[in-house]
């Protein structure tokens, strides 16, 4: 049987998805709290970067995959307009019903589908662009998901993908002491939970750093691929254009 990463630890394959959701399942409803609280409020600044580059217009179509609590979704919806769409996925149920009942009640009404980024349920060349934020680290085969989410982009369309990333080396010490120390504690705190924000910083550390994620891109079917680093480097965001 093939073996993953779940953070440090060495799990199969079909159970990464399993603990994964588990995660998610426990954090969902402190899941914006713990954002706020764990980067300064920062992820809503780069959310909203992200939402300027994704440069949607009225009547486009987007997929927010890993869309959790509707963040992006919500931004997305109100760039396209009522001639457009946005369609709001996630893999897992709990989050996927926190975001859209948070979606409700902002009086925005989305198309809402859990579903697995490794074998979307959309048509070929269907969408003007894609994101996944947040999300893609914590997906058990990478390349097959970047190939999917390449193949319901039309040609021309746009991936964004925001993720943890890799933090310059003058910062990577304090970095880690927050990552290991704070964090858990914050999430036994707030949310009742140590061990998920553990795994969250494993998993960063696991995640591809901002080039070999920029190849990885390219290798998955994306003509030109290039990248932000956001605070440092805390985050990224990675821009790929389908040929």
């Amino acid at each position: 049987m093939n073996k993953t990463h779940f953070g440090y630890e060495s799990v199969d394959e079909q159970d990464k998805a399993r603990r994964v959701r588990g995660v998610f399942d426990s954090v969902a409803s402190k899941y914006d709290v713990m954002n706020d609280l764990m980067s300064g409020g920062l992820h809503r600044a780069w959310k909203a970067y992200t939402v300027l580059v994704a440069n949607l217009k009225p009547g486009d179509k987007a997929l927010d995959i890993a869309g959790g609590t509707g963040d992006l979704a919500l931004a997305f919806a109100k760039k396209v307009g009522p001639t457009g769409q946005v369609v709001h996925t996630d893999i897992n149920e709990a989050m996927l019903s926190t975001g859209r009942d948070r979606l409700i009640n902002q009086g925005v009404l989305l198309p809402t589908v859990i579903c697995d980024a490794e074998a979307l349920p959309f048509p070929e060349g269907h969408f003007d662009l894609v994101s996944v934020a947040f999300g893609l680290r914590n997906m058990t085969h990478k390349d097959q998901a970047l190939r999917e989410m390449n193949r319901v982009l039309r040609p021309g369309g746009k991936l964004l993908v925001l993720e943890f990333s890799r933090v310059a080396k003058p910062l990577q010490s304090l970095y880690d002491w927050y990552s290991f120390k704070v964090l858990p504690k914050m999430g036994s705190m707030v949310a009742g939970d140590a061990d998920s924000y553990r795994y969250l910083a494993e998993s960063i550390r696991m995640h591809p750093g901002q080039e070999e994620l920029k190849g990885l891109m390219k290798d998955c079917g994306f003509g030109h691929v290039d990248y932000h680093n956001m605070t440092a480097g805390v985050a990224a965001l990675h821009v790929g254009i389908k040929c």
